[in-house]
């Protein structure tokens, strides 16, 4: 019997949560009601992550959370972990079905194969069905993008990862670099604009590598022509990018952003290190002079751009001399913000046979030093803006009778609560930041 509700639960990305939607959309088609996680579904569906720490921890609690709920429930369980991990997922009390990458956009279809009875009892321990072929079979690129969920649209353009990053498991769970056609991505967001999007967040695992297609995945087009296709599509006010590897920024999108009325003056480049021993160590694809180069690029053609970094401290290998150049290399470079993680080690990748193990404690302690950096920065950069007039995107979240949204460079920014602000873009004079590290606003003319 199909169930008449179902809940999801995500871990993880943003990516996660356009996928998660999509999910969704197939079981609404099928006529199955989408639920909140505490309202007793009859089908959970958990999104794992694989980046998060402490992966098997985490779903076992939204398992038991959600059966909590309806001990009755039927639990699914999809997403990168799932593909890692199978077999130690199926073990978990209560799951009935683990879905790897290429059977996840299956879900709603294997579920009703397996003629999912609502009014069974949950799974006993070990009984959980595994549905996960070999990585390589993982080849479809399949379109998904969160809706109705969110002001912002986070739209996926690209899957899996031709990279090999000697600390992350991506490509074990996700597969090879895939994405659409330019052209499949324009009507997709034309669609989305008929349907009042005012923001769309052009995600993937390695955005910059789009334009591989087919199952010999050969390169016919370029995030470039990508990025210039959609700057043409009219009715969404805003575009975002995501995330992207600095040596896949290249000079063309920096100028196309900076040119574009559409897109924001906002990247997030991830460094992952400011050594070029640790990058070398990493098996990244560049060096820190290339990154400066690019951060540089960006500043020089839009002077207030926004631009976040991700860290990981704490590498095997990282001296405190390394840590340090770190630092001083974050320091000195124009970013808005970072987001820092303590290295953790993932199995069947080649980091945690490296020498030089960081104890937990220092990674700890690196990881407080280059937060409080960041915080640093950002409110730097907010000072910088005071008194600037600019557009701002409110979203339907408000707290202590304030509404919030942000900037086209990404600042966040509080403003007296309004109906009438929820979900439209404003012109507003930036005037100070507050206590809690937001910039507060007043109400100006309408800007051109």
């Amino acid at each position: 019997m199909t169930p008449q509700t179902v809940a999801f639960y995500t871990l993880g990305c943003k990516l996660n949560f356009s996928e998660t939607s999509a999910l969704g959309r197939q079981f609404e088609e099928r006529g199955v009601r989408r639920v909140e996680f505490e309202q007793g579904a009859d089908l959970y569906v958990v999104n794992t992550c694989s980046v998060t720490d402490h992966a098997d921890r985490k779903c076992r609690k939204v398992v038991q959370q959600a059966l909590k709920y309806n001990p009755q429930a039927f639990v699914a369980i999809v997403g990168c972990y799932a593909q890692l991990k199978p077999q130690e997922i199926a073990s978990i009390p209560g799951v009935g079905a683990v879905l790897g990458a290429a059977e996840k956009f299956r879900l709603a279809e294997i579920l009703t194969e397996l003629e999912v009875e609502t009014s069974a009892s949950p799974p006993a321990t070990g009984a959980g069905r595994v549905f996960a072929s070999p990585i390589s079979e993982a080849t479809e690129f399949h379109p998904a993008q969160s809706l109705g969920e969110r002001t912002r649209t986070f739209l996926k353009v690209q899957d899996g990862c031709d990279y090999s990053c000697s600390f992350c498991t991506i490509p074990l769970a996700r597969g090879a670099s895939r994405s659409g056609s330019v052209a499949s991505v324009v009507e997709r967001v034309t669609t989305l604009a008929t349907q009042g999007v005012k923001e769309i967040v052009l995600t993937g695992v390695n955005l910059g590598d789009f334009g591989l297609q087919g199952p010999d995945r050969q390169r016919v087009e370029t995030f470039t022509q990508l990025v210039q296709a959609l700057d043409e599509v009219a009715g969404v006010q805003r575009f975002r990018i995501s995330s992207c590897e600095p040596n896949l920024l290249t000079d063309e999108i920096i100028q196309t952003v900076a040119a574009s009325q559409r897109f924001m003056p906002h990247f997030h480049l991830p460094l992952q290190s400011g050594s070029d021993k640790i990058l070398g160590l990493m098996r990244r694809r560049y060096r820190r002079a290339l990154y400066a180069e690019r951060v540089a690029r960006i500043k020089e053609v839009m002077p207030h751009a926004g631009i976040g970094v991700d860290v990981i401290v704490g590498f095997p290998g990282e001296t405190e001399a390394d840590f340090l150049e770190t630092y001083h290399f974050l320091n000195e470079l124009p970013v808005s913000y970072l987001h820092v993680f303590p290295y953790s080690e993932r199995a069947n990748t080649l980091a945690p046979t490296l020498k030089g193990r960081v104890p937990e404690r220092v990674r700890t302690e690196r990881t407080t030093q280059l937060r409080s950096l960041s915080e640093k920065k950002k409110r730097y950069f907010y000072e910088q803006h005071a008194g600037f007039e600019t557009n701002v995107l409110f979203e339907d979240d408000v707290t202590d009778g304030r509404v919030e949204g942000y900037t086209p460079n990404y600042i966040r920014v509080a403003a007296k609560y309004d109906p009438l602000l929820v979900g439209e873009v404003r012109p507003l004079r930036l005037t100070q930041v507050n206590t809690l590290g937001l910039m507060e606003a007043e109400e100006v003319g309408i800007l051109a």
